[in-house]
């Protein structure tokens, strides 16, 4: 059984997939992400990710009997899509 990352953790693992993109993310975040992951990934509520979830605002949701999991790559390439474009120079 894998233990549960801490907040600081899972930032960490996060932000060295995002940092390089010729590093491959499935090194770096498990494919599979636990709503506590995903909390964290998202710096936000447990309680948020299940009503995202409910509303289906959040893509790559698994469910496997009552346990809810959340595919990393879909979840990176969503966040990707939504940031704000940058400043032309």
């Amino acid at each position: 059984m894998r233990a549960r990352l801490t907040r600081s953790e899972g930032f960490a693992r996060a932000d060295r997939g995002l940092d390089n993109p010729h590093e491959s993310r499935r090194t770096t975040l498990p494919v599979l992400l636990t709503v506590d992951e995903a909390a964290d990934l998202l710096r936000t509520t447990r309680r948020a990710i299940y009503a995202m979830i409910e509303r289906r605002q959040l893509p790559g949701v698994i469910r496997v009997r009552r346990r809810v999991l959340l595919r990393a790559d879909d979840l990176l390439d969503w966040l990707n899509q939504k940031r704000a474009p940058l400043p032309e120079e």
